[in-house]
C-alpha cells in the first residue's frame, strides 16, 4: 500500500471538498429554480384570476348613485310624500388640494369656486337658494381637502338646476380642466303634498351627512353608519349627500323606501383621481309606503283646529289624533300651526325657513315639544283634567276602595289631609248625591278626592303613587303606545315629583282627578279605544301596506296588536260608557249618534299665571264603537269650549268618508240626490 505524503493528502481533501460545494452549490441552484417555476406556475394558473381582480379594483372603484325614494300614500290614493326628476350639479376634484402642489394651486381653486356661485345667482331659479362659499369651505359641503371622500368622489354643488344651468354646465364641463370636471346628473327631489297634509306625521328628508352630526344626529342613522361601514354591497352603501329620512314616516320606514343605489364604475388614477367611466348600474327604486292617514279626514280636522284656534283668544296650538277603535289604525293625525313641507325638498333647509318651523316640525301629537317662544310654559302636551276620570273610577273599582253602588254627597268643596287642603269643582258647584257613573258624568274632583284618591293614599300610603302608575299604565298612560313613528315621548307621571315640596298625599289627591299625569294626544286616543273596546290596547297604526312600485304588488301588511288586556267585570265598563255622557250640546247638539265623550280642562303654571287647558276624548257609536278622537288644545281653556268642536268636525267627516254606522255618508248623499233627479 502506497502511503501518501502530507501535500498529497491535503491536495485529495481540497479536491473532495470542492467537489461538494459544487454538489451542495448545484442543489441550491435547481432547488431556486425549481421554486421559481413552481411559483410562476401558480401564480399563472391558479391565484392569476384574483391578482388580476385586485389590479382592477386599484385602477377603478365603485361610486354610489343615489337610490330613488318610493312613494307615500294616503289611504284614499293622495300622494303625501313622493320624487320628482331633477337635475343636480356634481364637481369632480382633478387635484389634491390639501397637499403639495394641490395646495399651492387652492387659490386658483377659490377663484373658481367663486366663479361657479356668480353662474348660479345669475342663471339660477329665483325660487331656488344658492349655496355660499362659506358653506363650500368652512362648513365642508365640498370636501376639498378630503377629510370625508376620496380624491375621485364626485361633491354634490347644487340641487334643483334651471334650464339654463342645466345648458351651462354640460357645454363647459372641462371648462376648468387640470382643477375640476362638471357632471350634470338626474336625480329626484322630494315633493309633498301642497295642501300641507299631516306634514309632522309624514315626516322630511334631510342629507345623509347632517343627520349623523355629533352634536345633534339621529342614533338611527348613526347605526346604520356603524353597520355598513364595511359593507361592500352597493346597493346598501350610504353617501354623504343622499337625502334620507328625517321623523315621521319617512325616518320610520326608511329602509323600505329607501330602495338600492345604483353605482359608476371609473378609472382612477395614481394620483386617486378620476379617469372616465367604464360602467354604470343603475338605482333601484324604493318600495311605497300607504298610510292609514285619510286626506278628506285629515284636512277636515286641520281646517276645523284652525278655525278653532283663530276664535281662541290665548290658543296658538292644537293636537289631535282619531283612531279606529278595532283596528287601530289612525285615520287623522293632526298638529296646527304646520307648515309647507317642500322647505325640505332638497335635503337642507335654509336657516330663513329653520328659524320659520323652528316650533312646527316636531310631531306634538306623540312628544311634547314647545309650541312658541312666548312663554316657558307653552308645550305641547298637558294635564288629561277630568278625561282621567273614567279611568280613576275604574282604579277604585279594581282596588276595592269603591263598588258601583258607592254614593257620596258633593258639596262642591272637599278637605283632605287634616282638613287644612281643599279641592273644589269647577266653580265650586256641588252636585248632590253621586254615584260612580254620575261623578264622571258631572266631572265630580271631590268624588275623585274623597273616595279615590285619599282612600288609596290612607290604604298604601307612599305606595298608592306605585298603584296608581302601574294603572295608568296598563291603559297606555306613561308607557309607549307602539305607533309606528320615531320619537314618540312615554309621558311624564308628575306625581312622582316631590320638587315642589308637595306630600305624598297632595300628589295622590291630584292625581285622581286629572292634574298630575301628562301625555299625548296619541296615548289619550289609544286609552279612549281601550275604554271603549273593554280592555284591549290596541297599537295605533299608521301605515296599511307597503308594495313593489313596479308591479303594485302588497310585500307587507300590518294587522292589528294587541298590547295588553285589562280584564274587568262587564258592568264596569258598562258604567263607563253610562258615565261619558258630559253635556256638549254646543257642538254635539245635532250629532246623529248616540256617543260616549268625556271633557277636561286641566290647569297648569304657576301663580299667577295659571292657564286653562282644553281637552276632550270620545268614541262613537256608543254601542258597537267604531272611532276614537282625542283633542288638546293648550291654553284653550274648558275642553267643552275648545277641544269638543274639532272633535265633532272630526266625527262628521270620517261619517262623511267611512260611515260610523258602516255606511259612507257622502256615498249615501250622493245616492239620495240621484234618486231625486231620477224622480223629477
Amino acid at each position: 500500500m502506497k502511503i501518501l505524503s502530507k501535500e498529497e493528502r491535503d491536495d485529495h481533501r481540497k479536491r473532495r471538498s470542492f467537489g461538494v460545494r459544487m454538489s451542495l452549490f448545484f442543489f441550491v441552484v435547481f432547488v431556486v429554480f425549481a421554486v421559481i417555476i413552481i411559483r410562476t406556475a401558480a401564480l399563472q394558473f391558479v391565484e392569476a384570476p384574483k391578482i388580476q381582480a385586485e389590479a382592477e379594483e386599484r385602477a377603478t372603484q365603485d361610486i354610489p348613485m343615489k337610490p330613488v325614494r318610493g312613494t307615500i300614500f294616503s289611504a284614499d290614493g293622495a300622494k303625501l310624500a313622493y320624487s320628482e326628476p331633477t337635475q343636480s350639479l356634481y364637481i369632480t376634484l382633478e387635484q389634491d388640494f390639501s397637499k403639495g402642489e394641490g395646495l399651492k394651486n387652492r387659490p386658483k381653486l377659490d377663484e373658481v369656486l367663486k366663479e361657479i356661485l356668480v353662474t348660479f345667482d345669475e342663471k339660477g331659479k329665483s325660487t331656488v337658494q344658492n349655496p355660499t362659499f362659506e358653506e363650500w369651505i368652512k362648513v365642508k359641503q365640498l370636501d376639498v381637502k378630503n377629510e370625508k371622500n376620496f380624491g375621485y368622489s364626485q361633491r354634490l354643488a347644487k340641487t334643483d338646476l334651471s334650464e339654463d344651468e342645466i345648458a351651462y354646465f354640460k357645454e363647459n364641463k372641462n371648462k376648468y380642466k387640470g382643477i375640476l370636471t362638471f357632471d350634470v346628473v338626474e336625480e329626484t327631489s322630494r315633493r309633498y303634498d301642497s295642501d300641507t297634509v299631516a306634514v309632522q306625521t309624514v315626516g322630511y328628508v334631510k342629507r345623509f351627512g347632517s343627520v349623523l352630526d355629533p352634536d345633534f344626529g339621529i342614533d338611527f342613522y348613526k347605526d346604520i353608519k356603524a353597520g355598513l361601514s364595511t359593507q361592500k354591497d352597493q346597493g346598501l352603501m350610504y353617501t354623504e349627500s343622499e337625502n334620507v329620512g328625517y321623523y315621521g314616516l319617512e325616518q320610520q320606514y326608511q329602509e323600505q323606501l329607501r330602495g338600492k343605489n345604483g353605482y359608476r364604475k371609473i378609472g382612477v388614477s395614481a394620483q386617486n383621481t378620476a379617469q372616465g367611466v367604464e360602467e354604470v348600474v343603475p338605482p333601484v327604486k324604493g318600495n311605497d309606503i300607504w298610510s292609514t292617514i285619510n286626506k278628506t279626514v285629515q284636512m277636515d280636522t286641520e281646517d276645523a283646529m284652525s278655525k278653532q284656534l283663530a276664535k281662541l283668544p290665548k290658543a296658538i296650538s292644537a293636537s289631535a289624533v282619531a283612531m279606529e277603535i278595532d283596528t287601530g289604525k289612525v285615520v287623522a293625525m293632526a298638529n296646527m300651526p304646520d307648515f309647507d313641507a317642500n322647505v325640505y325638498r332638497t335635503g337642507s333647509i335654509s336657516e330663513t325657513d329653520s328659524k320659520a318651523v323652528e316650533y312646527y316640525y316636531l310631531n306634538g301629537a306623540i312628544r311634547s315639544k314647545p309650541t312658541s317662544n312666548t312663554g316657558k310654559n307653552a308645550e305641547s302636551v298637558v294635564y288629561l283634567g277630568s278625561t282621567i276620570k273614567p279611568l280613576s273610577v275604574l282604579v277604585g273599582l279594581q282596588e276595592g276602595l269603591i263598588t258601583l253602588n258607592t254614593g257620596y254627597e258633593d258639596t262642591g268643596i272637599a278637605e283632605y289631609g287634616k282638613g287644612d287642603d281643599k279641592i273644589r269643582n269647577a266653580g265650586s258647584h256641588p252636585y248632590g248625591f253621586l254615584n260612580p257613573v254620575t261623578a264622571i258624568e258631572r266631572s265630580s274632583n271631590t268624588f275623585m278626592v274623597k273616595k279615590i284618591g285619599e282612600p288609596l293614599y290612607n290604604r298604601d300610603g307612599i305606595e298608592s303613587l306605585n298603584v296608581w302608575d302601574k294603572h295608568m299604565k296598563e291603559f297606555g298612560l306613561g308607557v309607549r303606545t307602539g305607533v309606528d313613528l320615531p320619537g314618540e315621548w312615554v309621558g311624564a307621571g308628575d306625581y312622582f315629583n316631590d320638587a315642589d315640596g308637595s306630600s305624598t298625599l297632595s300628589r295622590m289627591v291630584y292625581a285622581s282627578f286629572g292634574q298630575k299625569g301628562k301625555y299625548t294626544a296619541i296615548q289619550l286616543a289609544q286609552y279612549t279605544a281601550m275604554l271603549a273596546n273593554h280592555g284591549s290596547r290596541v297599537q295605533p297604526r299608521l301605515v296599511s301596506k307597503i308594495t313593489d312600485p313596479a308591479t303594485g304588488e302588497t310585500v307587507e301588511e300590518t294587522t292589528r296588536t294587541v298590547i295588553n288586556k285589562v280584564d274587568l267585570p262587564e258592568e264596569y265598563w258598562n258604567a263607563i260608557k253610562r258615565g261619558m255622557n258630559t253635556k256638549v250640546d254646543d257642538s254635539f247638539g245635532d250629532f246623529a249618534y248616540d256617543f260616549a265623550r268625556k271633557t277636561g280642562t286641566s290647569t297648569q303654571g304657576t301663580a299667577p299665571n295659571f292657564f286653562d287647558n282644553g281637552v276632550f276624548i270620545a268614541y262613537a257609536p256608543r254601542e258597537n264603537p267604531k272611532l276614537a278622537v282625542a283633542v288638546m288644545v293648550p291654553e284653550g281653556g274648558f275642553g267643552s269650549e275648545s277641544a269638543a268642536p274639532i272633535a265633532r268636525a272630526i266625527f262628521d267627516s270620517y261619517d262623511k268618508v267611512y260611515g260610523l254606522d258602516g255606511t259612507p255618508k257622502a256615498e249615501e248623499n250622493a245616492a239620495e240626490g240621484e234618486a231625486t233627479t231620477d224622480g223629477e
